[in-house]
């Protein structure tokens, strides 16, 4: 019922009709895995400068839909986010404008929930430059996969320490790693995660 009126009292607060897709019911069995490059880790401060995401339809990843942009930073990149993801300032030359790939994400999402790997910061970064233009931050339900795979790993080890680190939940799970650091192929590898949880549910 709560979640209900904040999502009326949200649709309310939403400054252009033309995103009210974002409070339709999401179709059955869909959702979008995305992941961001960033300048940092502080949201009020960092920007984007990548986004990867894929669409999960029925438990599988339909590899013909996949959203990947590259953005025009708007400050010069520190050697430590370099390290991180292998970005370049030199890479990001033709990077298309923060507004245009705002966009077109939010058209790719639609109303699907979100799911993602430390969602909270990915998310976060996101509505740095939604909440601008629409007036509302994302209404999208959000999955962590973290936290889907602590909750079935604490129901074996109740007293146990859960690594929730990203490389341990992949290699836990059996999962195949993706090369290099991307924003689009770490939106892979948490969409396998996720499909592999939901798969040790059953």
């Amino acid at each position: 019922m709560f979640a209900k009126f904040m999502q009326n009292r949200n649709r309310k607060k939403l400054k252009d009709e033309r995103y009210s897709y974002l409070f339709d019911t999401p179709p059955v069995g869909e959702y979008v895995c995305f992941d961001c490059e960033t300048t940092g880790l502080n949201p009020k401060n960092d920007d984007i400068i990548s986004i990867g995401a894929v669409i999960i339809k029925d438990n599988k990843i339909l590899a013909s839909k996949k959203f990947e942009r590259f953005v025009k930073p708007q400050k010069k990149l520190d050697a430590t986010s370099i390290q991180v993801h292998q970005i370049r300032t030199c890479d990001l030359v033709y990077g298309e404008d923060i507004d245009i790939v705002i966009e077109e994400f939010i058209d790719f999402i639609g109303a699907r929930p979100l799911v993602g790997y430390y969602i909270e910061f990915d998310v976060a970064m996101v509505n740095k430059y939604i909440k601008p233009k629409l007036g509302i931050k994302l209404p999208n339900k959000q999955i962590e996969v973290s936290a889907i795979y602590h909750d079935q790993k604490i129901q074996r080890i109740p007293q146990g320490h859960i690594d929730l680190r990203f490389n341990t939940i992949m290699n836990e799970l059996n999962l195949p790693f993706m090369g290099k650091h991307d924003a689009l192929n770490d939106a892979i590898m948490t969409s396998l995660i996720f499909i592999k949880l939901n798969y040790l549910t059953k």
